[in-house]
């Protein structure tokens, strides 16, 4: 279990480079360097600082955490120049001394060469699973259809780019529809069940015509995959949404996933929806989901959130949920494409625990130029 502050921070996700950890330390970079000059410095100032010669056997081993092999071996001859420089009172070491400095900088050499192959190797891995994750999920583009999208993932297994939450958004002959769901577990275990259901609401978008077919397709699939594995067990939540074609109006079918938030000017409102149960139980097709409809007004959003978000602990004050409606409502003033970022912030900033992939998904749709929607009031919670 980690809180917000325990996860590494990468800066921007979406760029290619964010697997690969961060480097190491700056002080860990200059560290070498500048023992190699603060103890030659002090030695040329007074003899009574050759006592310090010792730390110059430190500087070939601690090359090797930032270096690569020319750099470390230029490091470990300045070292040797260092104990033979006579201003330096340094050239005294006994021949035993001597060899061993120089044996040690031999070795740091060779072993910042097997480092540097080892992760020219794990960068190429990194790669080839980066674009295989990417594959699953790629970025969601800024705008389906007439709805703007703004997509947020944090996956809670360090360096993968997808866990056990998945969304996407999609245009289609029925208008545009979007998803958001938790299969069972997380990490690469979840990425092929994540894999089949992305598949078939794809497909389902272009082929059904409403969302309870489309629920009932994803529900098909994994109970179909379920069958072929040994005491498997496939289940999700998930949400799905439909857009109308004149923005006035957004239909939704919730199975077992938490609602959406609608936010509404000032006001962050959770939509009644009818709990259908989770996918893959094979009781989608026996008791269909109930579809709610929703009237959307001029400038509203929509925000989905996984149970990373929901379910997120305090560490103070007895380790209630996150209020995400409540904090929604205090954000509501930021642009959409900050309001996901400004959250996680928030979940820092309040010191919650995230114990899941954390996934959120904005949602905002335009009417057509000249065609103002009404504002209709929306199915809420208390």
């Amino acid at each position: 279990m980690r809180s917000v502050r325990d996860w590494v921070p990468r800066g921007d996700r979406e760029s290619r480079g964010w697997l690969r950890g961060a480097p190491p330390p700056w002080w860990v970079r200059v560290l070498p360097v500048v023992l190699l000059v603060a103890v030659s410095a002090a030695t040329l100032v007074t003899p009574h600082a050759r006592d310090l010669g010792f730390l110059l056997g430190a500087i070939p081993p601690l090359s090797v955490l930032s270096y690569g092999p020319l750099a470390t071996g230029v490091l470990g001859v300045g070292v040797v120049v260092a104990l033979n420089v006579p201003a330096t009172h340094l050239n005294r070491p006994g021949n035993t001394d001597l060899l061993t400095i120089v044996f040690v900088a031999a070795l740091s050499v060779f072993v910042s060469y097997v480092r540097s192959h080892r992760d020219a190797q794990l960068d190429e891995e990194r790669e080839i699973g980066e674009a295989v994750q990417r594959a699953v999920m790629p970025p969601l583009p800024k705008r389906v259809g007439s709805v703007g999208c703004t997509g947020f993932y944090r996956a809670a297994q360090n360096g993968t780019l997808v866990g056990g939450d998945f969304f996407d958004v999609r245009a289609g002959p029925y208008g545009v529809r979007a998803v958001m769901g938790d299969v069972r577990g997380h990490g690469l275990s979840a990425v092929a069940t994540v894999v089949s259901l992305l598949g078939a609401f794809r497909e389902a978008v272009l082929d059904q015509p409403d969302l309870e077919s489309v629920a009932a397709r994803m529900d098909r699939r994994l109970a179909v995959d379920a069958a072929g594995v040994p005491n498997g067990e496939l289940f999700a939540t998930g949400v799905l949404l439909e857009f109308s074609a004149d923005g006035r109006a957004v239909r939704v079918v919730a199975c077992g996933h938490p609602a959406p938030v609608l936010l509404d000017g000032e006001r962050a409102l959770e939509v009644t929806v009818a709990p259908g149960p989770p996918l893959g139980l094979a009781l989608v097709g026996v008791e269909p989901p109930k579809e709610v409809t929703v009237g959307l007004g001029p400038g509203d959003r929509l925000f989905l959130a996984s149970d990373g978000v929901w379910e997120a602990r305090a560490r103070d004050g007895g380790g209630g949920f996150y209020p995400l409606p409540a904090r929604l409502a205090a954000l509501s003033g930021s642009a959409s494409a900050e309001l996901p970022e400004l959250v996680w912030q928030d979940l820092a900033r309040l010191s919650y625990e995230v114990r899941d992939d954390v996934t959120m998904l904005v949602l905002a749709p335009d009417p057509p130029p000249g065609r103002p929607a009404p504002h209709g009031g929306p199915p809420s919670k208390g």
